[in-house]
């Protein structure tokens, strides 16, 4: 296989990307096509479709780092499962499968077509490989089992952003950016009131606490 596309999000590092895809809704990344993959017949009609699905690679992960079982950090990074039970990036092919919306397609941009789509849980640079619509009448499944249901924090954290830190935050992606902390981008693991956390967004470093269901944003810092 060979990739289709790049995508381009505010991301440059694993740690502090969304967890799952759809969580943070309030940033936007763009969806760049390799040269022969540019001729707007290949998106023919796609703006008749709300949701898409990606097909894309873990590819920061060496090839052969996976093992049968993981320590999911969701379960406290102590107890095992299968590698087909989880979403881990650490399996055989390193695929990933995310839904996000479709924001807008450029039509004109040099280079060729680009999507703008919301809800990426990818690193920038995430190769693609496959786009297919979301169909809401056959992919949605209401009623369906979340086994880790039990160890996710239903709540959003409260997110104390003062300045000047906030200041340097480009002002079209400082709710998305703070959508992103209140979902808690800490290991599960780790509880410690006084430990600092950090990672990178648009070109900065953002540091920060939490304690109980607070985050509190301690420095931000050009990198």
């Amino acid at each position: 296989m060979q990739p289709i596309a790049h995508i381009h999000t505010d991301f440059p590092t694993k740690f502090g990307v969304p967890r799952q895809s759809g969580l943070v809704d309030r940033l936007t990344s763009a969806i760049v096509f390799e040269p022969e993959f540019r001729n707007p017949d290949y998106l023919r009609g796609i703006e008749g479709w709300s949701h898409l699905w990606l097909i894309w690679q873990f590819h920061r992960v060496a090839p052969d780092d996976y093992s049968p079982t993981v320590l999911p950090p969701k379960l406290g990074g102590k107890t095992r499962v299968g590698v087909f039970a989880t979403r881990s990036p650490f399996r055989p092919n390193h695929m990933g499968l995310s839904v996000v919306r479709l924001a807008s397609v450029d039509w004109t941009a040099k280079g060729g077509p680009v999507l703008y789509v919301t809800g990426a849980d990818m690193v920038d640079g995430t190769p693609i490989f496959d786009i297919k619509p979301y169909v809401p009448y056959a992919d949605s499944v209401p009623d369906a089992v979340d086994a880790f249901a039990e160890t996710r924090q239903a709540t959003p954290l409260a997110v104390i952003f003062p300045e000047p830190g906030r200041g340097m935050i480009a002002p079209e992606k400082l709710e998305g950016l703070t959508q992103a902390l209140s979902l808690n981008p800490r290991p599960g693991y780790q509880h410690d009131p006084t430990r600092r956390y950090g990672f990178s967004f648009d070109g900065l470093d953002v540091r920060f606490t939490i304690d109980g269901d607070a985050l509190t944003v301690v420095e931000v810092v050009t990198l």
